[in-house]
């Protein structure tokens, strides 16, 4: 099985030097013994700037985690493949390494200023959510909604990502700002960590029209292991099931996949009885216990995803 997760915020420790990959860490989520225990096949590595960094330092300290996610694809070569196209994706899995994608999360990254989404693709940036939860010049995030949708720059910086083929990430962002990059962008669109707000009511997760929206541009909705984004009734491997299958009975078994949060959240925020990447299987098992075939499993953990990520990055 090929699994693919959307999101994770493992850099956070590599930059501040508390982990390196190729070590098995008692703390945090992600290392590379983990990820193959795990079965993940691919990774997404997201760059998030600490609030300090704000206003005027975000892009500088944006390319340290950049440098630092660089330093992990160099020590690591017979793990790690840092993929940038649809063949490094393919290369990844022929060789049985793990695909590293390298991501932003939040548009404040670019200090307001539109052509540094130019330099990062270039730097091999492939995926950026346009928010995190705050408003930034790109636009409202979800824990800070004016009304707005998204700013003059924000729409440039979208369809800037759709001409070089950038995934569009839409996790983070205020409903305005969902429904305005739906407007300005074509082709599909990632949530990459995101749960069901029909079964639980939480600005970070989508509404059924959402969802249906992601669908029909053939993009991929991620349900997330987030405790506080789940709910207190769906706190449990179970749970998280619960939340796939309404995504699935909504979007249909092919917008559908995982996005972890892994190292993202402390030790409580996390699903309850999953420990780290390792556990991943949990989620299949419980796939499988309630019937779903295993094409269907397949594509939830990791088929859908690199499809889109195979078309959007060429």
């Amino acid at each position: 099985m090929f699994i693919v997760d959307a999101h994770c915020d493992t850099l956070i420790d590599v930059l501040a030097g508390k982990r390196r990959l190729a070590d098995e860490s008692k703390g945090g989520h992600i290392d590379i013994p983990r990820l193959k225990r795990g079965g993940v096949g691919a990774q997404v590595f997201a760059a998030w700037i600490e609030r300090s960094y704000l206003p005027g330092s975000a892009a500088r300290r944006a390319c340290q985690y950049i440098d630092a996610f660089y330093s992990e694809i160099e020590a690591n070569p017979h793990d790690l493949v840092f993929v940038k196209t649809a063949a490094d994706l393919a290369r990844a899995e022929a060789e049985g390494k793990i695909g590293a994608i390298l991501a932003i999360e939040g548009g404040e990254a670019l200090d307001g200023a539109v052509e540094m989404i130019r330099i990062f693709y270039r730097l091999g940036v492939r995926l950026m959510t346009i928010t995190w939860s705050d408003r930034n010049e790109l636009g409202d995030g979800a824990y800070d909604p004016t009304g707005g949708g998204l700013t003059k720059a924000g729409v440039k910086v979208v369809q800037e990502m759709n001409r070089m083929g950038m995934v569009v990430d839409v996790s983070h962002a205020a409903d305005a700002t969902f429904w305005s990059i739906l407007e300005h962008t074509h082709g599909p669109l990632v949530a990459s960590h995101s749960n069901s707000r029909a079964l639980f009511n939480h600005p970070r997760n989508l509404t059924d029209k959402q969802v249906e929206a992601i669908a029909a541009r053939g993009g991929v909705v991620c349900a997330t292991l987030v405790a506080p984004f789940l709910g207190p009734a769906y706190n449990s491997v179970s749970g998280l099931v619960d939340h796939i299958d309404h995504l699935v009975k909504v979007a249909g078994i092919e917008h559908v996949g995982i996005g972890s949060d892994f190292d993202g959240v402390g030790p409580d925020g996390l699903v309850a009885g999953m420990a780290d990447t390792s556990d991943m299987g949990m989620i299949v098992a419980e796939m499988r216990r309630r019937g779903r075939p295993e094409h269907g499993i397949e594509a939830i953990m990791g088929r859908n995803l690199a499809r889109v990520f195979a078309q959007i990055l060429g």
